[in-house]
């Protein structure tokens, strides 16, 4: 069995979106006893973002049933493209966790990592309803760009989101599961630590 890890490694230099606080990751070390502190906001680095971030009384991350966490994964391979739209979606089932790859977590430090991304479309999004998927995840620092249209219509039917994936494309041509495991925090989102389990 393999397992994949697809999660960005957290630390006190994480890119954070423009106008965001840089994150403190703080080491501490009293008599040989090392304890760490961190100060945050919830969208740095691998996040999934609940419900609550975009619909007004939506679900907190803390009161999702962790059923979601867990499911079938279904990659897409949308290198090259600058919109990715609804034709992708051959194949992908109720229930499947969606990971799009666009090739771009290879700009995860780079200064317009969060200026020029893929994006996808509000009619990708309507058809991840309509299939009834658990969450999309993406290697990219958002699915869409402001007033983030794709965001409200996956949040509002409770759909997840995770943003800054990375090593998707050892997922090519592969059958895998996936646990994506947010920390249980009383928030619209929170890290998340990303697996897939390769199956052949």
């Amino acid at each position: 069995m393999q397992y994949i890890d697809l999660t960005q490694t957290f630390n006190s230099d994480m890119p954070v979106y423009p106008g965001d606080s840089k994150p403190e990751l703080i080491s501490m070390d009293t008599d040989g006893i090392m304890d760490h502190k961190l100060s945050t906001g919830m969208h740095v680095g691998t996040h999934m973002d609940g419900p609550l971030h975009m619909v007004p009384g939506g679900k907190r991350l803390s009161e999702i049933d962790v059923k979601n966490f867990f499911g079938r994964g279904k990659l897409i391979d949308a290198r090259g493209r600058l919109e990715v739209d609804a034709d992708f979606l051959q194949g992908v089932e109720a229930g499947d966790m969606v990971f799009v790859l666009t090739g771009h977590a290879s700009k995860f430090r780079d200064p317009d990592y969060y200026e020029t991304y893929p994006k996808l479309t509000e009619a990708l999004a309507e058809r991840l309803v309509a299939l009834k998927v658990k969450l999309v995840g993406m290697d990219t620092p958002s699915p869409d760009y402001a007033p983030y249209n794709v965001h409200k219509i996956l949040l509002s039917h409770e759909i997840l989101i995770i943003e800054n994936l990375t090593n998707l494309e050892k997922l090519l041509n592969k059958d895998f599961e996936v646990v994506a495991l947010p920390a249980k925090l009383d928030t619209d989102a929170a890290p998340v630590r990303v697996i897939a389990k390769i199956n052949n």
